[in-house]
């Protein structure tokens, strides 16, 4: 299996996102911008022009919003349900990954209402 990154994957599903979803990303979805207009995207340094104090600031704001999601994607992906390919039942698909979110949320101490 090779691997493959995430912006990729997104482009071959053609997932559709509503305009007025908010989307907050990693420098690694720099075309992203493109394909969807309401974007929060960090500023990218470059040898000719560096990053301003202003901008590392607004970079670390935008990168502790979105460290927590990118965690709990880590722990999903410790699972392997999403980091290969699900060669089950697709019906239970559903189901199991439920478990799998329930199993982390449990773990984190959510509680579900």
């Amino acid at each position: 299996m090779t691997n493959t990154h995430d912006f990729k994957l997104y482009k071959q599903s053609r997932l559709p996102l509503p305009q007025m979803l908010k989307v907050c990303v990693d420098t690694g979805y720099l075309g992203i911008a493109n394909l969807h207009e309401n974007i929060e995207i960090p500023k990218k340094k470059t040898k000719l022009h560096p990053l301003s104090k202003e901008d590392k600031l607004e970079n670390k704001k935008k990168s502790s919003k979105r460290m927590p999601i990118e965690h709990i994607n880590a722990k999903i992906k410790a699972f392997k349900i999403i980091a290969h390919k699900y060669r089950n039942r697709r019906k239970r698909f559903g189901l199991r990954f439920n478990l799998i979110c329930a199993l982390i949320n449990f773990d984190r101490g959510f509680q579900v209402i």
